[in-house]
């Protein structure tokens, strides 16, 4: 007794320490737990020793669930160093954009529902028809009377066994019903997630990493899809079960019911409780599922470079460093999860007690008969089949939601700038003359950092402009301004006099601007589909001209499937300049009036730049051309050099002009031609 009582004590005095604890001395606390539990003798197994460990590892781990995010792991200088994912702190499960995939499909999931209701109602008339039969059992235990009792027993057996291959159909039913609406609802949530992704502004990619998006377009996708079928399978038959073998048995034996479902206030009000706490947990792990993607896909995205930098051991161990964390924060969503179901299976279990003790007496005064405590039993086991469904999709359900607002929060990002709509000017009037007018900007991710400041340009029709300057200094801004990556902060840019912020963005794209960029991104298909990916309906023959004029037909003959050699992931297999020359057949079959050459040569060895020069002098005859040069040597042709420092114009002339200036350009080509 006494022994118990200071247990107990240690107990109170732990309680109160942990409602006051910080934490930050989570460790501490359990250290100071452990020490207090310990008894002073060694004695055998006792109440006191059994419950002192029960208590300890419980409120252990119900600390570890609660202050777990609390550990902070030490900051190691890795290329993860700057993460950042949009947050989802505070984010909410949109039951109105739950209502918007599920309105359309509406007919299978109100037949769904039907079937899952027949299912339900057919499991709770099963009791009652088994308590005839059980009836009829008893009446003819003590008697040999075959042929009455084969009479007697025929009727109600048929009827159960009628409502056994109804069940079996409804459940068929409403499990093909529910298929085609949980698989058309993530179909269109996939697209629509899709969509919004690629409706994004490039500062959106700017900050988030690929691994990220594409976890939500898989698992997260995949989540949703199946707690909402197990939900509306599970839970609404479960549920259905619940309240109609409670009528049953109130109608049975109010007394009986009223012991048996006393407690289940309790369990719904702590299951609520917990609920809100896992679903915070649920959303940590999906997040840290996501960073650990983003590690893998950066890894094997950039295969060779960490090849070349032997970082392979590198790269796992940051993986594994990551893909723990996640561990470690799904172990404690099991946990939680555990501790629920495990309290749920308790309950229940202590429910088929009562009613065994209960209806042993009430059998036993004659209040009860066989058949009747039968069906009591059998529908006390339905609900408790029920309540234990519904626990184990507790789980389901908190990682459902948690996935379901990570997928809605994409899907509600609004782009800054939409895509299509606005003004389409007529091709036969398009010169391309383009002007920067009082411009400033800065990048979205950096928005105290001003790369241009008050920039002026203007870019007559059919002519070269190129800009030089140092690194840095805003050269490959400009092109991206031209191209609407980004919206300017201030000023305008003009196209045939027509502000390009009115224009249909999709538009000048697809048919005015050919974008060639230091380094080009082909597709694992073929060349010729790598090409026509510049205009998807050109023929065959519109290929091969516009590869013929960026020099690539050449090469290509010498491959033994031609056009049709698969160049491999982002082009693998292909040389820096063959690869550059595809970047600019592609960009040609559109035939675009404005073309924008991002260093299109500077990461290339002198023979291929001399072959991709060839073909990017060939490209600008008859059009604009916009060329942001590193290498002086390949524009000293342009109409109009202009040298860029510190995101103004310093200077702007031709290659002579400059040169005899001897400033800016002039130290430039000073320094290049040092440095050969």
């Amino acid at each position: 007794m006494l022994r118990f009582y200071h247990c107990t004590t240690n107990l109170q005095y732990n309680l109160k320490y942990l409602i006051n604890l910080q934490r930050n001395t989570f460790k501490t606390f359990i250290h100071n737990t452990a020490q207090s539990l310990k008894c002073t003798q060694k004695v055998p197994l006792s109440l006191c020793s059994v419950t002192k460990f029960g208590l300890f590892i419980t409120s252990s781990s119900a600390v570890k669930l609660y202050f777990g995010r609390a550990a902070q792991c030490k900051v190691s200088r890795t290329r993860l160093t700057g993460y950042r994912s949009i947050s989802d702190k505070d984010l909410q499960f949109d039951w109105n954009k739950l209502w918007h995939y599920l309105k359309p499909h509406i007919n299978f999931f109100l037949a769904a529902i039907l079937g899952a209701l027949a299912v339900a109602i057919l499991n709770i008339q099963i009791p009652q028809l088994m308590s005839g039969i059980v009836n009829v059992v008893a009446r003819f235990s003590d008697t040999r009377d075959t042929v009455i009792f084969l009479k007697e027993i025929k009727l109600p057996a048929l009827r159960l066994l009628s409502m056994y291959i109804a069940q079996s159909v409804f459940t068929a039913f409403y499990i093909n019903m529910l298929s085609h609406l949980g698989e058309r609802m993530a179909y269109n949530i996939k697209t629509d997630l899709f969509s919004s992704v690629l409706h994004q502004d490039i500062a959106f990619f700017d900050q988030q990493r690929t691994g990220e998006i594409i976890n939500r377009l898989t698992s997260d996708v995949q989540d949703f899809k199946s707690s909402f079928k197990q939900v509306i399978s599970g839970g609404l038959r479960a549920t259905t079960q619940i309240i109609g073998c409670a009528i049953s048995l109130i109608v049975i034996s109010p007394q009986m019911t009223l012991v048996t479902l006393l407690c289940v206030p309790a369990v719904i009000t702590t299951g609520s409780a917990l609920g809100s706490l896992l679903r915070s947990t649920s959303r940590s792990a999906q997040a840290q599922i996501e960073k650990s993607t983003a590690v893998a896909d950066e890894a094997v995205s950039n295969i060779r470079t960490v090849r070349a930098f032997a970082m392979e051991e590198l790269e796992l161990d940051m993986f594994e460093r990551e893909a723990e964390r996640a561990l470690v924060l799904n172990e404690r969503l099991g946990l939680g999860i555990g501790l629920f179901q495990g309290g749920a299976n308790l309950f229940l279990n202590s429910m088929v007690l009562a009613t065994l003790y209960m209806g042993g007496y009430l059998l036993s005064v004659n209040q009860l008969s066989p058949g009747q405590l039968m069906a009591f039993l059998m529908s006390t086991q339905t609900i408790q089949r029920s309540l234990a469904q519904i626990s184990l999709l507790f789980g389901s359900v908190v990682r459902g939601m948690a996935a379901g607002a990570r997928i809605f929060q994409y899907i509600n990002l609004k782009p800054g700038m939409p895509l299509t709509g606005g003004k389409i000017l007529p091709s036969e009037t398009m010169r391309g003359e383009i002007e920067f007018k009082d411009v400033v900007f800065a990048y979205p991710t950096r928005p105290e950092q001003v790369i241009l400041q008050n920039f002026n340009l203007r870019i007559p029709a059919g002519k070269t402009v190129a800009i030089v300057g140092g690194s840095g200094n805003g050269k490959s801004t400009v092109a991206a301004l031209l191209e609407r990556f980004y919206e300017v902060n201030k000023g305008s840019i003009t196209l045939d006099g027509e502000d390009i912020s009115e224009l249909d963005p999709t538009w000048m794209r697809q048919s005015v601007l050919g974008y060639i960029n230091q380094e080009p991104t082909l597709f694992a298909t073929t060349i010729m589909e790598n090409i026509r990916y510049g205009r998807p309906d050109a023929t065959d023959t519109e290929v091969i001209e516009a590869a013929e004029l960026a020099n690539v037909h050449s090469f290509v003959i010498g491959f033994p499937r031609g056009y049709n050699t698969l160049v491999g992931e982002r082009g693998t297999t292909l040389s820096g300049g063959q690869k550059q020359r595809i970047a600019i057949a592609r960009a040609l079959l559109k035939n675009p009036s404005v073309l924008i050459l991002d260093e299109a040569t500077s990461a290339l060895d002198t023979e291929s730049e001399n072959i991709v020069q060839q073909a990017l002098d060939k490209a600008r005859e008859g059009r604009t051309a916009l060329v942001i040069a590193h290498r002086l040597s390949t524009i000293k042709n342009a109409h109009i050099i202009v040298v860029l420092s510190k995101g103004r114009i310093v200077e702007m002339g031709t290659h002579e002009e400059l040169k005899n200036l001897k400033a800016h350009y002039w130290s430039l080509n000073f320094q290049q031609n040092s440095g050969e």
